[in-house]
């Protein structure tokens, strides 16, 4: 890489020179605010009506009647996926729940790209809009906002933190260290140039505080397996280190933090195929829990999907693309335990075209509910800037 592609990359970054190949750039939040705001996107589109079941409504047993499986009583009326099990001390602690009956403003085509760029987008149609994401918009029109303002982790490129505000990316797989005869390369290479010995300088003194923290870490890893609610989870896998780190940082100065969690498009035997996307959102709940500590009191998670899915069970055992679905929260800053939305029924005559559940609800009012209570947002700059178009409506009580 010659210096031209090497500085244009730095600055692209928003990072410092020592944002090298050879260094992977990590950007932290940086708000003026101290609770903490993590987005999951459920990539697939989530079916609502099996993570938690309306077992109470008449009609649901006939649209699937071979998707009927073991579910916990929550509220006499809707019953929790038994995969959740795990999850259901915070739903009684308050601190685990749902809204149902949401949706995005997108509907009847059934895209999966378009409905989560609309989703990430925070739009009501993306087609000719603005390219960037709510969460990008929310930190662009927040004051004394300073250094670099979030970062996003995974493999993907997510359109919710794109936009004018600086955010980086992170891969969890990425090694983040130079070897002794690196660093000595580095100093022996860049030796008789200023700017590439200032930047190599500052790459060794990343890597070494990166390999101190990671020491670090892996203590505090060990003393988050040893919370009792941590038993169900298996800390080999990659969500849960990705949690892991996401809550890492959250604890420190970070305050925002998005990533996906995929394996949700449902089509062929969905009993299966969902057990494992659930253990994946059980796990990343409690990881998040446990590593965040006494911050978990100051924290909002977010789960959202792109669009539910057909009321009726198809014939491989499964459900199509739909439109009303449910949100999933957690968080000690959350009020928890309870299913939130306007029920709007499953018979035939209450269904959206006769074949979704009928959203009562605009997804996006939560997370603008979220930021005006916890954030101090004023509404007209989410209804106008944030989220453009949107009618927050009455106070949903999302917030403890």
């Amino acid at each position: 890489m010659d210096r031209r592609t090497f500085l244009a990359r730095a600055m692209a970054l928003g990072c410092s020179a020592a944002a090298s190949p050879l260094i992977t750039p990590v950007a932290f939040a940086s708000a003026p605010w101290d609770t903490r705001l993590v987005v999951i996107i459920l990539r697939g589109g989530m079916d609502g009506l099996d993570v938690f079941r309306p077992v109470g409504d008449t009609d649901f047993a006939g649209l699937r009647p071979t998707l009927q499986h073991n579910a916990v009583d929550l509220n006499g009326f809707f019953g929790m996926n038994d995969v959740l099990m795990p999850l259901l001390p915070l739903w009684e602690a308050g601190e685990f729940g749902a809204a149902h009956a949401v949706s995005t403003p997108y509907r009847d085509k059934r895209s999966h790209f378009d409905g989560q760029d609309i989703l990430e987008a925070g739009l009501a149609d993306f087609g000719g809009g603005s390219q960037d994401g709510w969460l990008n918009r929310m930190l662009q029109v927040v004051p004394d906002v300073t250094g670099e303002t979030a970062f996003a982790i995974g493999r993907e490129q997510q359109l919710i933190m794109a936009g004018a505000a600086p955010a980086a990316r992170l891969s969890p797989e990425a090694h983040l260290s130079l070897s002794p005869q690196a660093q000595l390369l580095l100093k022996m290479v860049h030796s008789s140039d200023p700017l590439f010995a200032r930047a190599s300088t500052q790459a060794i003194e990343i890597a070494q505080s990166i390999a101190a923290s990671a020491i670090a870490d892996a203590a505090e890893a060990d003393m988050m397996m040893a919370d009792p609610m941590m038993a169900a989870v298996n800390g080999n896998r990659e969500h849960v280190q990705l949690a892991e780190f996401a809550a890492a940082r959250l604890r420190d100065e970070t305050r925002i933090a998005s990533f996906s969690i995929l394996g949700w498009d449902t089509h062929l035997n969905q009993h299966l195929s969902l057990r494992n996307a659930l253990t994946q959102l059980s796990d990343t709940i409690l990881t998040l829990r446990a590593g965040l500590g006494p911050v978990w009191d100051k924290t909002a998670v977010l789960c959202l999907t792109e669009f539910g899915r057909t009321e009726r069970e198809n014939g491989t055992k499964g459900t199509d693309h739909g439109t009303g679905g449910a949100m999933v929260f957690a968080g000690g800053a959350l009020n928890g335990g309870r299913i939130l939305g306007d029920w709007p029924g499953l018979s035939e005559a209450d269904l959206y075209n006769r074949r979704d559940l009928m959203p009562t609800r605009d997804i996006r009012a939560y997370p603008a509910w979220v930021m005006h209570a916890l954030m101090g947002i004023d509404r007209r700059t989410i209804e106008g800037s944030i989220f453009p178009g949107l009618d927050m409506g009455r106070d949903p009580g999302i917030v403890a």
